[in-house]
């Protein structure tokens, strides 16, 4: 057979023998080491186990199933099996973690990877287990800078030809995307399983998908059954060492046995020949005179008292043994056979000489045989593939509509364009529908979604299903289980290297702030978690992740904003209320806040799409709970404050109208002015429409001036 699965020649074809290391499974059968019993038809005579001078049973594994029973024993490195045999046979009081030390799992044939330890670790100790096994990659760049996965080693029992043909199953059905070529190299030099990957791919991503729906990567049972004195038994790693060892001594005990009592059988002749011999001319008178065998046999047995057996052996002596030479020769193997049968007696009266033959033996075999391991054991356990694993990291959009519609969108979709440029249809919307909410985030990172009655929902960036531009998206009421009434208000991002001793700083539309530590939201319940109480109707607007001596800025629709240190908002708990950061004026509500330094810079956007950039210096700190500063000139042409952030200055700017329309530009492109200015026009509008948010995102590498998908508007 073969890793390809083909079958082996039809039997005509094939002749076998036994390799060496086989034959160390008979060695010395033929000393009366094991039982024999007749075989199916009585004609020949069979043993019942094999005097196996290796642990066979761990070495080469079993699988097998029988009338309501099965097996399924890996196999293990033969040096490693040795070793654990005499650690057992040197420290009966060994633990299964101290026999991983010397023997920390299977050795497959075929190599492949074992994934984390602990599966190991519970067959070992009763019997049942399960392991991952995993192909040995390697990810490899072409010339052309395009990356293919290279299989090494597969798991054991698995058939390459068919994970071929899944493989390219799963291209055709588009379950996986991304691979161009499926190809086996493979050759007598060993295994290359090639797997060519799309320029804009990544191989990573795909090998995990790989492994978790293909055979890449395997289970393997352990269900160590064996059958121990004639019955069926559940066997630990440490029952079936103690089981072998017993096995050995037996065999070392019967073969000293039988090895004595032939020595002593061929001393007994000896002793008689020996004495033949200082009697020659006595024996020779005697045989001369007898007138046939018996009577001679009869004679030597009376005059020499010598057995029966000895008398033959003297009767069938050649004459030649009658030299002086040959008598010395018979001498000094009778002498020999004496120091041996003593040698074997010992051993049979001493049972650390048993055990010490048999771990000699050992030793012997692991010289002889032993090889490096094949199958790597990593450290860990990485023994599932999450839903993260299968999705590449990308930088994304997740924008939410006013009527609560949420989608992700890819932010290469978008080329920065000049400002005043006319933008791009960014999301698709239906009557009075409208984007409120855009977070630049990844696909691996934390989103926290503040609704307006100051409750928080989690979810991962992936968890949120991707959809084209102009797609309207899914609901998200599909996705969060929200009360009646209750809408996201906010969406942050919580990057997955954040610090515990960060603090989310809230602030609703009542000017009310509060800072709570993030460690408070580290696990949220499906149905949602209370993050504040609000109260006279009151509704969260925004939620700011910070650190400790970190200033804010609030803005207000009427054109005002304050700016204080977090530090004179104390650390409140996830239900508290709040304290007052704003005084807010008749009719006047909060539309931003920000985290501010003085490297900073003020950005604020109009609704009627004026905006301005002013540095953070003019804007001085003070106390909490102020009425604050002018920021904005406001008047009917430019409208009232669409919201305030802060900048560094290289950001691109991402602007959504309630029409639907985004565009794209970089913040460098605004006019840096005065505090109490009223800015240049940012973006030009469709009649009646108005900016409703915006937010910033990494720079794009070049500019574009439109795009083939301009959607027309005017100042």
């Amino acid at each position: 057979g073969s890793m390809d699965g083909d079958g082996a020649a039809a039997q005509r074809y094939t002749e076998a023998r036994m390799s060496k290391i086989a034959l160390e499974m008979l060695r010395d059968i033929n000393k009366n080491t094991v039982d024999f019993v007749d075989n199916y038809d009585a004609n020949e005579r069979e043993p019942l186990v094999l005097p196996a001078r290796f642990p066979n049973l761990l070495v080469n594994g079993a699988t097998g199933i029988a009338v309501g029973m099965a097996t399924n024993i890996p196999p293990h490195n033969l040096g490693e099996t040795i070793d654990a045999v005499k650690l057992v046979m040197d420290n009966p009081e060994v633990t299964t973690k101290d026999l991983m030390e010397v023997l920390p799992g299977p050795d497959f044939p075929t190599g492949a990877l074992v994934m984390g330890k602990s599966g190991i670790h519970k067959a070992y100790e009763t019997g049942k287990g399960s392991i991952v096994l995993r192909s040995r990659t390697e990810i490899e760049e072409t010339k052309t800078g395009r990356e293919r996965i290279v299989v090494t080693e597969f798991p054991y029992m698995v058939n390459k030809t068919k994970v071929h043909e899944h493989i390219v199953r799963l291209v055709q059905e588009k379950r996986i995307e991304g691979i161009t070529a499926v190809r086996d190299e493979s050759n007598r030099e060993g295994v290359r399983f090639v797997i060519e990957v799309k320029r804009d791919a990544s191989a990573n991503v795909i090998l995990n998908n790989l492994f978790k729906m293909t055979q890449m990567q395997t289970n393997f049972g352990f269900n160590m059954l064996a059958i121990q004195n004639g019955v069926p038994k559940i066997l630990s790693l440490r029952q079936i060492l103690d089981a072998y060892i017993e096995h050995q001594k037996e065999v070392v005990v019967r073969r000293t046995r039988f090895d004595k009592e032939k020595a002593e059988a061929r001393a007994h002749i000896l002793e008689g020949l020996l004495i033949a011999l200082d009697h020659i001319d006595e024996v020779i008178r005697i045989i001369r005179a007898s007138e046939t065998d018996a009577e001679a046999q009869a004679e030597l047995m009376s005059k020499f008292k010598l057995s029966e057996r000895q008398s033959q052996a003297i009767l069938d002596m050649r004459l030649r043994r009658l030299t002086g030479l040959e008598r010395d020769k018979i001498q000094s193997e009778y002498d020999d056979l004496l120091a041996l049968i003593a040698d074997l007696a010992d051993i049979l009266a001493k049972p650390e000489r048993v055990s010490q033959i048999i771990k000699d033996e050992l030793d012997e075999v692991k010289r002889k045989f032993g090889d490096q391991r094949r199958t790597e054991l990593m450290v860990g356990e990485v023994l599932s593939l999450e839903d993260e694993d299968l999705i590449e990291e990308a930088d994304v959009l997740i924008t939410l509509s006013n009527k609560g519609y949420i989608k992700r969108l890819d932010q290469a979709e978008f080329t920065a364009q000049k400002r005043g440029g006319r933008g791009v249809q960014g999301t698709g919307v239906k009557d009075d529908d409208f984007v409120r909410e855009l977070v630049s985030t990844s696909t691996h990172d934390h989103l926290l979604f503040f609704t307006n009655k100051g409750r928080v929902y989690r979810l991962k960036g992936y968890e949120i299903p991707e959809y084209g531009r102009t797609a309207k998206g899914l609901p998200i009421v599909n996705l969060l289980k929200l009360d009646e009434g209750e809408s996201i208000q906010t969406i942050i991002n919580v990057e997955s290297e954040r610090s515990d001793d960060a603090y989310l700083f809230f602030t609703t539309r009542h000017g009310i702030v509060k800072r709570t530590s993030v460690k408070e939201f580290a696990n949220i319940r499906q149905n949602g978690l209370k993050a504040l109480n609000l109260k006279d109707e009151d509704e969260l607007i925004n939620v700011l992740l910070t650190e400790e001596d970190t200033d804010i800025i609030i803005g207000t629709k009427f054109g005002y904003s304050i700016r204080f240190n977090q530090s004179a908002v104390r650390g409140m708990s996830r239900i508290a209320t709040g304290v007052k950061g704003v005084n807010l004026r008749d009719g006047d509500t909060v539309v931003g806040a920000s985290v501010i330094t003085d490297q900073d810079e003020v950005l604020i956007i109009t609704e009627k799409g004026y905006g301005k950039r002013t540095v953070a210096t003019e804007y001085p700190t003070k106390g909490r709970g102020g009425k604050g500063m002018q920021t904005a000139k406001i008047t009917e042409k430019n409208g009232s404050l669409a919201g305030l952030m802060t900048v560094k200055g290289d950001e691109d700017l991402m602007i959504i109208t309630d029409t639907g329309v985004m565009i794209r530009t970089n913040v460098a492109n605004i006019s840096q002015t005065g505090r109490s200015t009223m800015g240049v026009k940012v973006m030009r509008l469709d009649q009646d429409a108005k900016i409703v948010t915006f937010t910033t995102v990494a720079a794009a590498e070049k500019e574009e001036v439109g795009t083939e998908n301009e959607t027309e508007g005017e100042a």
